[in-house]
């Protein structure tokens, strides 16, 4: 996932840069609603399974202060790990997700500026 969207933001910044009409930055801001949509839902279910892991992880750690069970410290090791795993992955996808905002912000403000040249009857290389 961190390799897919990292070369979709660059894809997606390349095509927004070289955008030539307002018909091609349409379909592009329609294109990146869905991603957004979509990464939201990624984003929802990892916040998802990082909060059971921390839970699970709770969970055994109180019962390993209780028994003092030396197999349940390899098991709050494993969690601990994979926990870790998991934030720094929902970490990168928080960012990112507020980064195709900010991408969806800049193709609004190209739609803007292509009505405005579209108003005038200017050209886009004008």
């Amino acid at each position: 996932m961190t390799k897919y969207l990292t070369e979709y933001m660059a894809d997606i910044a390349a095509r927004l840069g070289s955008c030539p009409d307002m018909d091609t930055l349409d379909e592009l801001i329609a294109e990146h609603r869905d991603k957004i949509a979509f990464m939201q839902h990624e984003r929802i279910v990892h916040f998802l399974v990082t909060m059971l892991f921390a839970l699970v992880l709770a969970v055994f750690i109180i019962g390993l202060l209780v028994t003092e069970n030396i197999f349940l410290l390899l098991l709050v090791t494993i969690i601990l790990v994979l926990l870790a795993f998991y934030i720094k992955h929902y970490y990168f996808l928080e960012n990112t997700v507020q980064q195709m905002y900010r991408v969806y912000d800049d193709m609004l403000g190209k739609r803007r500026s292509f009505a405005e040249i579209s108003k005038g009857g200017g050209s886009v290389g004008d």
